[in-house]
């Protein structure tokens, strides 16, 4: 049986099904007696002790057997059951609707999931998958339920679950999960990035996967097409077998080019491949993937690890630690991007009928600069440990870009005035992810030292498709010609006027799209760490002449498929 979903994480193995049931709570709305209140308060303040206690050793065992930067991701758990404000709520919900902790615990939990999933930032988005898993270990602890771990496998087996919850997968034991497959999620879901993390094949969006295959079914994995055959036949699984050792082959030439520079064939052209980074605790696994710098540094984490606005110096501390730690490779430093679905608990937004086009990162930005001036006096402090770039996001006009920087400059004479030392030479850059203004680039050139390319938004923008709604994201299409048409528009307009353009969006780190990339003359490819030597491979395997020639005829064809088509043959 052949089965088809999200290729999540690249890669191909052969194994043994083992199918990892998910635990099922059922919850009811029993009420309580006035006098049981302070009780039930009482229940629910020790299993919240409790359940950090177990946090606490996943975390452990996560750094011993992952390392640290993997296991990382049990501080946002840790910081959810320090929160105070997401305490109180479950607190106030027992006392005012005298319900149990449980109900009240899972009302809560169903609010924080709801509003992190409906977020337009894939990164942000997966938060939900954070906030469920400890609201999931709180309610079974709450009910006396044991909590299953998949760090008791015995043999080597092909993990198939409807979805996997970060504690699940970093209790797991490495040594016995050869792949993941799951019914739900997608290339940003957190089973799929910790699947690459770990480099272990997995594909999800498998919709059914989780009831159709049994306990030692034969299953193959092939996380580079998203394929998976179910008790394959004799020859499927010959194919495979072949299919597989020689991607081991590729995987190992892929690790010889870490610390290779991104240089086309016969030297021709170099350049720049950088990482997207959320959090300080990324840095590391970009420059084991050979990043020569940090093309996206998305600062929302800042905000939404929080219970309240962070301040200047905490700012200053997490944007001087990725300048360090990455001098003197450059990082850009994207301003604030929050706003519209993108909503802080602490901070009153009004409610919006479409905020994909509301009130939201500069705009947001340049109406509150109480909050925006915090954050470039800490960038611009931060700049003096390394080079660091700033990037607005959302721009629209020519008039953002002028009041954004005059409120940069405005910072900067505060800090020559205070006798702080920043870096004078700073380069300030806009992400171009608004069709008006890689249509006007020309314009916005002269206000500005670069651009970068925010595809995902730029294409769900101009084609007008949502890219999370599954009836019409068919056709959010990277290489529709009109996209690839204002990409290059972006790109010579910067190069007219003696700068350069990068893009970090999720186009950035396909491999289909590098050589055209290339070829228009874009000058920085910054993305997820996992794909950096993959595409290093296809820029050094091409010359830039080869390169222009394959762009130039992309740009003629009319559909994306010819398109693509066009591509592979190049390549082949």
């Amino acid at each position: 049986m052949l089965l088809r979903g999200v290729a999540a994480s690249p890669g191909i193995e052969i194994g043994k099904v083992f199918v990892f049931k998910e635990q099922q709570m059922v919850l009811h709305e029993d009420p309580i007696g006035p006098g049981d209140i302070e009780k039930e308060i009482e229940r629910f303040e020790g299993v919240v002790k409790v359940a950090r206690q177990q946090v606490e050793r996943i975390k452990a065992k996560a750094e011993e057997m992952l390392g640290r930067d993997k296991a990382d991701i049990f501080q946002a758990h840790l910081m959810i059951l320090d929160d105070v404000l997401f305490l109180n709520e479950v607190k106030e919900k027992i006392r005012n609707q005298t319900i149990t902790a449980e109900y009240a615990l899972s009302q809560v939990v169903e609010k924080y999931v709801n509003m992190f999933r409906d977020m337009e930032d894939d990164y942000l988005k997966e938060r939900a998958a954070d906030i469920k898993d400890i609201g999931d270990r709180l309610i079974k602890n709450l009910m006396g339920m044991n909590i299953q771990s998949l760090g008791d496998l015995e043999e080597e087996v092909v993990v198939v679950a409807k979805d996997l919850s970060p504690s699940d997968t970093a209790q797991m034991n490495r040594k016995m999960v050869k792949a993941f497959v799951t019914d739900v999620g997608g290339k940003t879901s957190h089973t799929a990035i910790m699947a690459r993390s770990l480099e272990i094949p997995a594909v999800v969006g498998l919709i059914d996967i989780s009831s159709r295959a049994v306990d030692g079914d034969t299953i193959i994995v092939d996380g580079n097409e998203g394929l998976v055959f179910l008790n394959p036949d004799i020859p499927t699984l010959s194919r495979y077998k072949k299919l597989r050792d020689e991607y081991q082959c590729y995987v190992q030439e892929l690790c010889e080019l870490k610390n290779k520079s991104c240089v086309t064939k016969c030297r021709s052209r170099k350049v720049e491949i950088s990482a997207n980074i959320g959090t300080p605790k990324d840095c590391k696994g970009a420059l084991d993937n050979g990043a020569e710098g940090v093309g996206l540094y998305r600062t929302e984490f800042l905000y939404m690890d929080k219970p309240n606005l962070p301040d200047e110096d905490e700012q200053f501390e997490a944007y001087r630690t990725v300048a360090q730690t990455f001098s003197p490779r450059p990082v850009t430093i994207r301003t604030l991007d929050i706003g519209g679905d993108k909503k802080l608990p602490y901070l009153e937004m009004p409610s919006e009928s479409n905020p994909f086009l509301g009130w939201r990162a500069i705009r947001l930005c340049l109406a509150r600069y109480d909050i925006f001036k915090t954050q470039l006096r800490a960038i611009l402090r931060a700049s003096n440990y390394g080079k660091l770039r700033i990037m607005y996001p959302m721009i629209s006009c020519l008039e953002e870009v002028r009041e954004a920087n005059a409120v940069l400059n405005q910072v900067r004479r505060e800090l020559d005035e205070e006798g702080i030392p920043y870096d004078r030479h700073l380069e300030v850059g806009i992400m171009v992810e608004i069709p008006s203004a890689a249509v006007c680039a020309d314009l916005l050139a002269k206000e500005v030292d670069f651009f970068s390319i925010g595809t995902n938004d730029l294409i769900q923008y101009t084609l007008a498709v949502d890219r999370m709604n599954e009836r019409v994201s068919h056709l959010y299409e990277p290489f529709h010609p009109a996209v690839l048409r204002l990409i290059k528009n972006v790109i010579d307009a910067s190069h007219r006027a003696g700068k350069w353009a990068g893009m970090c969006g999720e186009m950035a780190g396909d491999v289909t799209a590098a050589p055209i990339l290339l070829g228009m003359g874009l000058d920085e490819f910054s993305m997820s760490p996992v794909f950096i030597p993959r595409v290093k491979k296809i820029i050094r395997s091409l010359t830039y002449q080869e390169a222009r020639q394959i762009a130039r005829e992309a740009l003629q064809m009319e559909s994306p498929e010819e398109i693509k088509k066009l591509v592979k043959s190049a390549l082949s």
